[in-house]
């Protein structure tokens, strides 16, 4: 009786999972006994085929090694079985081994390279290949856009389409990755030459492509040629609607985005993350929150990005409530434990200011990635736990750069420069590439102590890097320059900067009125004005304290009235306190006592001790007891009100009253704090 091969052929094909081992292993045994694997190749690749898709890879090998003949199905599907199988060095050596290749083996390796990330190894065997094909082509194309290398990929299409035989260049799944690719770049000259290719070779166009197009024009801001693009799909899908509205957002136009999502009947989650994400970009968060109540009124399903878009609302306005309200739903749909959402829970508790929140989530999580690890170390060190934020960083697996420069932020922020730049070290003999933020962290971690050398080193990496030019790294080396005292050499830095923005001008101004350099920092800010750049609170504080420096009471009167009046920018206590203390240096005591009495807020015992030094300057025994009483009240165990107060009788010769205080503090147990200094050696 004769064997029914397409009988167990059909039946071989039939086993494709793990569960089918034991049965694909019972049929390999029955064709051998009947000694069809050793007559007929095409079961022995049927059987060979089961075995990889049962997971049997070192079945597959032994069958294969006794295969008396093999054609390029057989070698190809062991090629493909280690690939699949994540043995990709056995598959290499497999396909090098194959004594004739086809189309199809240069494909699996090439794939498979692309896919495990290995760029090199697979443009080598696409180099090698004799005979390039649409899917080898398409495949390279892919992968460099998918693994960030979306240059490249274009390079490849511009490649690709000098052969005018070669049909690839109009396959649409092939323009929809380039099309992709420029949208990554923002590259919108060359996504319209692409464009323009489509519509001279009449390329068939389906919503893929279409979606495609409609996301590069709304990413590079050409809102007109994506709409465009949306009426000529007779029916847009969720994707191209999505990037319209985006593309609205992007550019400020919440009305256009509004009017688009207005006109679709029932949207689906993509298109309500859309608008909510718009309106949260666009600093209108209450609207954004109001639409994510309306989405659930509607009936439709959150995801994870409507939560965490919510969820960025909430932190942006800071109200605790509607984010603790946000975290009791996720947690009745069960998805508080979902990376995505915890990291958007922990952010949000500790931009509402509420670190034990975010704390008390951490603890209750079970799974946590890179990311919401990176969240909880800025957390730890935002609210000065840096010891549990240095053990999330040591027990870390894998550090991004992320990791690295928040370690060294936390460290520098919480008065630890030097195990700041422990970590530096750490990171440069490892080899961690480096960016502006690595380089101006630990810049910012030698200004601290005033570490000229040190500073120099990493300004030294900085222009290794290249990244010297950048604006951040300019800003915390004029920073670090004036806090080591060298105003000359950060002016020099400035003057060769590109002054994008407020923070490089302040930099410099708040380093020339630190130093003593009043005139100096106020010439600076008239030039800065006359640039047309509009200072802050913090210009104002500079300004202030430069004058405070120089003794310019009229100078400082007159800013301190033109920043309410002409730049609408309220005082703060920094700026209060800078006005008081020039009061006080200059005399005018009354008038720094009048203004602690007008400003809206409590003076605490550093204002009120500008005051008192101002009385032991200027023999102003009466105030200067009183005031002196005040801080006493405010800081029991200050030292300083005691020594100032001694030295107003001082001066004003009452020898008998400076001994009752010096007594009073013996009686007390307060002791004059020492004076010291420090210097990098």
């Amino acid at each position: 009786m004769g064997v029914d091969l397409g009988y167990y052929a059909q039946l071989l094909h039939s086993c494709s999972n793990y569960n089918s081992i034991l049965h694909v292993r019972q049929l390999h045994l029955f064709l051998l006994k009947k000694g069809v694997l050793s007559s007929i190749l095409t079961i022995g690749n049927r059987l060979l085929q089961s075995y990889i898709r049962c997971g049997g890879l070192s079945d597959a090998c032994k069958l294969f090694d006794d295969f008396p003949e093999r054609n390029c199905f057989s070698w190809n599907t062991l090629i493909e079985g280690y690939m699949m199988s994540g043995d990709r060095k056995r598959s290499l050596e497999t396909f090098h081994s194959m004594p004739h290749k086809n189309d199809f083996s240069w494909n699996v390796v090439i794939a498979g390279s692309l896919k495990a990330g290995d760029l090199e190894s697979a443009r080598l065997l696409f180099n090698q290949m004799p005979r390039r094909n649409g899917i080898a082509w398409n495949s390279m194309i892919h992968g460099y856009a998918r693994h960030g290398y979306p240059k490249e990929a274009l390079r490849i299409f511009r490649d690709l389409n000098l052969n005018p035989l070669e049909v690839s260049g109009r396959d649409t799944f092939v323009l929809t990755t380039v099309i992709g690719a420029c949208a990554n770049l923002t590259a919108l000259d060359c996504g319209k030459q692409i464009h323009a290719r489509i519509i001279i070779d009449d390329v068939q166009f389906d919503s893929v492509l279409g979606s495609s197009l409609v996301n590069l024009y709304g990413k590079c801001g050409d809102l007109n040629c994506a709409r465009h693009v949306l009426k000529l799909m007779k029916e847009p899908d969720d994707f191209s609607l999505s990037a319209l509205i985006t593309g609205y957002a992007n550019v400020g136009r919440m009305n256009d985005a509004r009017m688009t999502f207005d006109k679709i009947s029932n949207p689906s989650v993509v298109l309500w993350n859309s608008i909510i994400a718009g309106y949260v970009s666009n600093n209108a968060e209450m609207e954004a929150l109001i639409l994510y109540c309306m989405m659930r009124e509607n009936g439709c399903q959150e995801d994870f990005s409507t939560f965490a878009s919510a969820l960025s609302a909430c932190m942006s306005i800071g109200i605790l409530e509607h984010g603790q309200q946000l975290h009791a739903h996720t947690f009745k749909l069960g998805v508080s434990e979902d990376v995505i959402v915890s990291c958007a829970l922990i952010d949000m508790y500790s931009k509402c200011r509420s670190p034990s929140g975010a704390c008390k989530l951490f603890y209750e999580l079970e799974f946590y990635d890179t990311i919401l690890l990176n969240s909880m170390i800025n957390v730890y060190c935002n609210c000065g736990m840096v010891q549990e934020a240095k053990q999330i960083f040591d027990s870390m697996p894998h550090r991004t750069l992320i990791t690295w420069n928040s370690m060294i932020v936390g460290l520098s922020q919480n008065g630890m420069p030097h195990l700041a730049l422990d970590i530096f070290r750490e990171m440069n003999k490892l080899e961690i590439r480096m960016d502006r933020f690595s380089i101006a962290s630990v810049i910012s971690a030698c200004a601290s102590i005033s570490a000229l050398e040190l500073g120099e080193q990493a300004f030294a990496r900085a222009v290794i890097i290249g990244v010297i030019d950048d604006p951040v790294t300019c800003t915390s080396l004029i920073d670090f320059y004036c806090k080591c005292g060298c105003v000359g050499l950060s002016r020099k830095i400035f003057d060769r900067t590109e002054k994008f923005d407020v923070v490089l001008w302040n930099s410099m101004l708040m380093g020339y009125a630190t130093n003593g350099h009043g005139i100096e920092a106020l010439n600076l800010f008239h030039g800065m004005t006359h640039a047309g750049v509009c200072p802050n609170d913090i210009t104002f504080t500079a300004v202030l304290s430069a004058c405070d420096h120089c003794g310019l009471a009229k100078e400082a009167q007159k800013w301190f009235y033109l920043m309410q009046a002409q730049y609408r920018i309220n005082p703060g206590i920094e700026h209060y306190s800078c006005m008081v203390d020039l009061f006080a240096r200059s005399g005018c005591l009354e008038e720094a006592v009048l203004l602690i009495e007008q400003m809206p807020f409590q003076a605490d015992a550093s204002m009120w001790t500008s005051v008192l030094r101002g009385c032991a300057a200027h023999g102003h025994r009466t105030l200067g007891k009183k005031v002196a009483e005040l801080i006493i009240d405010l800081d029991p165990e200050n030292s300083g009100a005691y020594v100032q107060l001694s030295g107003v009788f001082a001066v004003a010769d009452d020898w008998e009253g400076s001994a009752e205080v010096r007594s009073a503090m013996r009686k007390k147990n307060i002791e004059k704090n020492p004076g010291i200094s420090w210097g990098d050696t």
